[in-house]
C-alpha cells in the first residue's frame, strides 16, 4: 500500500512538473521570433472594421497592449475572457489595448467583436496571417500573441501567453493599485 501510495505521490508531482514546463515552454516555442523588448515599436497603420485608419502613434505617453488574433483561431477564442479581464483592469490605469486582428474576413472579424465584446480599437490588414507587414514587423508567427509597449514606444514584453502579459502588468502598476489601509483597524 505505502508504494502504491509513494508512486501516486511521484505521479501527481510530476504531472505538476509536466504542467508547469508545459506552460513556460510556450514562449520558448511560439514566441521565439516576436519582436524583442527594448526594441523600438514599428508604427501600425491599419483599417479599423469600418473601413477608416488606425495608427498607433498615440501609444506614446502610455503603456500599450498590442493583442494579436483572430476570429478562426480557436486559442485566441479561448483566451479572450483572459484579455477582456486585463482589459477591465488595466485601461482605467491608462494601459491602452489595440486588437490587431489576422482575419481576411470583415464580416467574420465584425461579428467576433459583436459577439465576445470586446470594446478596444481594432485594426487589420485583412490578409492572410504570414503575408501580413505588421506580423513581419513584429515577427508574430502564432497566434494568439501579445507584445506590450512602454510609455517611450519601447518593447517591453512579447509572449503567447495572456497570464504572462498579465503578470508583467501588475508588476509595473503595482504602485498604482489601490492600497488597503490595515491602520483603521477594520
Amino acid at each position: 500500500m505505502k508504494k502504491i501510495l509513494t508512486l501516486l505521490v511521484l505521479l501527481l508531482c510530476s504531472a505538476g512538473v509536466f504542467a508547469q514546463s508545459a506552460t513556460q515552454d510556450d514562449d520558448a516555442k511560439y514566441a521565439v521570433d516576436l519582436i524583442k523588448p527594448g526594441t523600438v515599436a514599428p508604427q501600425l497603420k491599419l483599417k479599423t472594421p469600418e473601413g477608416k485608419t488606425l495608427q498607433t502613434k498615440f501609444m506614446r505617453g502610455h503603456y500599450t497592449v498590442l493583442d494579436f488574433w483572430a476570429s478562426w483561431c480557436p486559442d485566441c477564442r479561448k483566451d479572450i475572457p483572459n484579455m477582456q479581464r486585463i482589459y477591465e483592469e488595466f485601461h482605467p490605469l491608462g494601459v491602452e489595448f489595440v486588437g490587431i486582428s489576422m482575419d481576411t474576413n470583415v464580416d467574420a472579424w465584425k461579428n467576433a467583436l459583436t459577439k465576445y465584446g470586446i470594446v478596444y480599437p481594432q485594426g487589420s490588414e485583412l490578409r492572410k496571417f504570414h503575408d501580413t507587414d505588421v506580423a513581419k514587423a513584429f515577427g508574430v508567427k502564432w497566434i494568439p500573441s501579445m507584445v506590450l509597449v512602454d510609455p517611450d514606444g519601447k518593447v517591453v514584453l512579447g509572449t503567447v501567453l495572456s497570464d504572462k502579459l498579465e503578470k508583467t502588468l501588475t508588476e509595473i502598476f503595482a504602485d498604482k493599485q489601490p492600497k488597503v489601509d490595515s491602520s483603521l483597524g477594520r
